[in-house]
């Protein structure tokens, strides 16, 4: 069974704030203004969601995003850990790193990388690390923190028509783009060594000079049997803060426990007609364990692919040698997908929409869930 471990720090405040907003204080009480005290110029005559449903949880960007991001190569940063926790992005020749204790403290990334406009996001409440494009129709968006929750999750706000996003979905549930949904940016969560080593001449995100990044003000928030101000019933079937690696695959929500992933590494599924594996490897620390981020506890890194390779169906299994290899060449493939040596060495997996969560937020988001068990 697995300790409660007990909130700090900025954690107990918001667990107080929380009170406040369950007694009633809802946003749609004061929607002609926002948390910052300046107008909302918003259409609230779109809605996709009842406004009783979003929290009020401070000012309008008052944590603040990263508009100018800075970068520096891979290979020459010391600052980071082996396993400090990293969003992986690549475009081409371009491989770009976004450390979570970054993103901890500013919560979204307005980027461009290459020609593709993209916002790099994560929400610590949800474990929801999503790269979305910014960009809609002919129209490229600027997004912050509106200083709103709905279900535990932040809500986004484009400054050029301030509808809402849920930043867990990427869907506009308020104002003009209400019913859009931003395209996902495919991207993986990865142990900063894993990361350098693949990508040495990568780029690193540096956040803003004068800050004190990779520090964690939600300590033990992973390991909370009731996640804060979350006061809806949520899927028992696991632990409410359970981290599982889960997308959508056909129109099937599925999920793989990490506590299963951790065992065995190598889960080979089937989602109706498409074959699917999931990899998982350690080396990746948590964000919501100790107050450094970089020694808190290891769970590991995971992802999603299609196993069919042209012709081939791959079933694969874990070796020794810290690879994954598939049994019908015996080739050997990292934790990206990419074929490394054998017969299919320099073959890429079809990678699939799958990010790791916390059990609470996906269940309740998609409640029909396919829970992979044995």
């Amino acid at each position: 069974m697995r300790k409660a471990r007990r909130f700090s720090g900025i954690s107990a405040l918001l667990g107080a704030l929380g009170v406040f907003v369950a007694a009633g204080v809802w946003l749609s009480q004061h929607m002609s203004s926002a948390p910052d005290g300046t107008a909302w110029h918003t259409d609230f005559s779109k809605a996709a969601v009842p406004m009783s449903e979003f929290m009020e949880m401070g000012g309008r960007e008052s944590i603040q995003p990263i508009d100018a991001p800075r970068f520096v190569r891979a290979d020459s940063v010391t600052w980071l850990g082996s396993r400090s926790p990293v969003i992986a992005v690549t475009r081409g020749d371009v491989a770009r790193a976004y450390p979570l204790g970054v993103l901890m403290q500013h919560l979204v990334v307005n980027d461009m990388l290459g020609d593709l406009p993209i916002a790099v996001t994560f929400c610590p409440l949800c474990n929801s690390p999503m790269v979305f494009s910014r960009r809609v129709g002919n129209v490229t968006l600027r997004f912050g923190a509106s200083g709103t929750l709905r279900n535990n999750g932040f809500i986004m706000w484009d400054t050029q028509s301030e509808s809402w996003w849920q930043q867990f979905t990427g869907e506009a549930l308020v104002g003009a783009y209400t019913g859009t949904r931003l395209t996902i940016i495919p991207s993986q969560v990865v142990g900063w060594q894993t990361f350098v080593t693949r990508y040495p001449d990568g780029q690193v995100l540096t956040g803003e000079e004068g800050r004190a990044y990779g520090r964690n003000p939600y300590i033990g928030y992973d390991s909370h049997p009731q996640p804060m101000l979350y006061v809806q019933a949520s899927d028992t079937r696991l632990f409410a803060t359970e981290r599982v690696l889960a997308g959508v695959v056909n129109g099937q929500p599925v999920a793989y426990p990490f506590s299963l992933l951790s065992k065995r590494a190598v889960l080979n599924d089937n989602v109706g007609t498409q074959p699917v594996v999931a990899f998982w490897q350690r080396g990746a620390a948590s964000a919501q364990d100790n107050v450094s981020i970089d020694h808190s506890r290891d769970v590991g890194m995971a992802a999603l692919f299609s196993r069919q390779v042209g012709e081939l169906r791959l079933t694969f299994r874990y070796e020794m040698d810290g690879m994954f290899h598939d049994n019908e060449t015996d080739s050997a493939w990292n934790i990206f997908g990419e074929c490394v040596a054998g017969d299919l060495r320099g073959t890429l997996l079809a990678p699939l929409p799958a990010y790791p969560y916390f059990w609470f937020a996906w269940s309740t988001t998609y409640p029909d869930t396919l829970l992979y068990t044995p």
